[in-house]
């Protein structure tokens, strides 16, 4: 404890030295740099924006009072990531739980970590950090995975050697990204398991899927008796409530074709609903009042 003390107390005389303009640091090489990066600083919360790339989007309100308590009792123990923008100006790439916390409890100052980071580096610091965590859900380390496939273009491979996993677990978590919409957000609610998502990955048919899901849910089935289901669910008599889907014939080629463009946008499976008479309805998903406001400002962005 007595070393952490001392690094902040360090990190408060350099936190004076960022406030001197004639001391900005914009690049590794500027004056002043390596006395800073790699350094803890107390950095006024009131400087520090959160990450729009922040790919993690559930953030319970009751663990987080329980972290601002423990803040409040403790300190911060470990530091938050930030890279710099601007003169005063930070913005979050790992920490956004001790953050948000620290706000909760009207902190004026973080201890952190400052990078000089571009927007992918960014990006990519924060998707690898996130997944590396221990308390997130299944789908959420998917669509991380996706993301740094889509937008930073990293093979499995390299993905592999980023985060320190297999090729084929991150295959199979990608592989949760085919399920329907609703089972995805059953998973992320914790209903059923990253198992019971890996067995019903094999039913092609997605109202079959459905189906077994529901009886899943209703039966509170293990993962080996949804494998055991799933291989027989041809025998399944599907639920009489079961929403009838479009069956993949009925969706024209132009919107089989669009609907992943919306889904990478949105960062979520979009679900497309075609009549005969060629209307039909999209629906975007969400899974928290932050997702949805993720989404709010995609939308306003694109006007």
């Amino acid at each position: 404890m007595a070393k952490a003390t001392k690094k902040q107390a360090l990190g408060r005389g350099l936190s004076a030295l960022l406030k001197d303009p004639e001391n900005d640091i914009k690049s590794v090489q500027d004056k002043n740099a390596d006395k800073v990066i790699g350094n803890i600083i107390e950095l006024d919360i009131d400087y520090i924006d959160v990450n729009p790339f922040q790919p993690r989007t559930n953030f319970s309100e009751e663990s987080l009072k329980e972290l601002a308590s423990s803040i409040k009792e403790l300190g911060i123990i470990q530091p938050i990531t930030v890279r710099k923008l601007d003169f005063n100006k930070y913005q979050l790439v790992s920490g956004e739980r001790r953050y948000r916390a620290a706000k909760l409890i009207d902190l004026e100052t973080i201890p952190a970590y400052i990078r000089i980071a571009n927007d992918q580096e960014s990006l990519e610091m924060a998707l690898v950090e996130n997944i590396q965590r221990q308390d997130l859900d299944p789908i959420e380390i998917a669509l991380s995975y996706q993301r740094l496939i889509d937008e930073i273009k990293l093979t499995q491979e390299q993905m592999s050697e980023r985060v320190g996993k297999k090729r084929s677990t991150i295959a199979n978590y990608l592989r949760l990204l085919k399920l329907d919409p609703i089972i995805q957000t059953g998973m992320r609610d914790g209903f059923i398991s990253m198992g019971h998502g890996r067995a019903l990955i094999t039913v092609e048919d997605q109202s079959a899927q459905l189906a077994i899901y529901e009886k899943v849910l209703s039966d509170k089935l293990s993962v080996r008796e949804t494998e055991e289901l799933v291989r027989n669910f041809g025998a399944l008599e599907k639920p009489k409530t079961a929403v009838k889907k479009n069956s993949d014939e009925a969706i024209p080629k132009y919107i089989k074709n669009g609907i992943n463009t919306f889904s990478e946008y949105f960062g979520h499976k979009i679900d497309v609903k075609v009549s005969k008479n060629g209307k039909g309805k999209i629906t975007i998903p969400f899974h928290s009042k932050e997702d949805f406001n993720r989404i709010k400002k995609l939308v306003e962005g694109a006007k």
